[in-house]
């Protein structure tokens, strides 16, 4: 019966319509393409900060994630987040007191994604693809501050030392913030990609740095840039 099914599902006459379908995605990927580079082009020095949708205002990370957003802001910087509640508004809180640059990039979901009321009016682009807006948090940033998420924070973060590590983007800093969640992952990427089944090189664990505080996640981002001799990239 099952069988029966799938091949119901897949029947050849389905596919022109499946693929007539595709087509037409494409021009929708490049309308936020086009409306992404124009609009994050103008929006100077910033830092994407990454972190669960589900924290709440009382919580530790949530006050965190808006110190560092604040401190940022006030030595120059803006920050770039996913938009929503949580770490993300947070952050954009943060800036927004400061009164630095608060850009917000919403993915449209049909559950937990709502744009926080603390981006700039200006600033603010929604998403269909997710692969579209992560594109952007990379392109866009002069760091990465990745604080307590879940599955999409992961995704962020190992895109983000994937392009660093394969030279794909600028060697930029990428912050993970709060050892007590971090320590676990850290010590399987050292014991069992590197030293176990030699997945990554050694020079791979210099990748990220792991900090407690905010004043460590705001240093280490502008540590990175003198140590190195390079300029932000605006």
């Amino acid at each position: 019966m099952n069988d029966e099914r799938i091949k119901k599902a897949f029947e050849i006459k389905q596919w022109p319509e499946i693929k007539s379908s595709d087509s037409w995605n494409i021009f929708k990927v490049m309308a936020e393409f086009v409306e992404g580079y124009d609009r994050l082009a103008r929006i100077g020095p910033c830092v994407s900060i990454f972190g669960s949708a589900r924290t709440k205002p009382d919580h530790k990370y949530y006050k965190m994630a808006e110190e560092i957003a604040r401190k940022l802001s006030e030595r120059g910087l803006g920050v770039i987040t996913g938009g929503g509640p949580g770490i993300m508004e947070a952050a954009n809180l943060g800036a927004f007191e400061e009164k630095g640059s608060s850009v917000g990039l919403n993915i449209n979901l049909p559950f937990e994604q709502e744009a926080n009321p603390y981006i700039d009016d200006d600033k603010l682009i929604n998403f269909n693809f997710f692969f579209v807006r992560k594109v952007m948090f990379m392109k866009y940033a002069q760091g990465f501050i990745v604080l307590p998420g879940g599955f999409g924070t992961l995704d962020e973060l190992f895109e983000a030392l994937t392009l660093v590590q394969t030279k794909k983007t600028a060697n930029f800093p990428v912050i993970l913030v709060g050892k007590e969640f971090w320590n676990g992952m850290v010590d399987w990427i050292k014991n069992t990609m590197l030293e176990q089944e030699h997945n990554i090189s050694p020079e791979d664990m210099f990748l990220f740095k792991l900090v407690d505080t905010a004043d460590e996640a705001v240093e280490e981002i502008f540590d990175f840039y003198s140590r190195y001799s390079m300029s932000l990239n605006f």
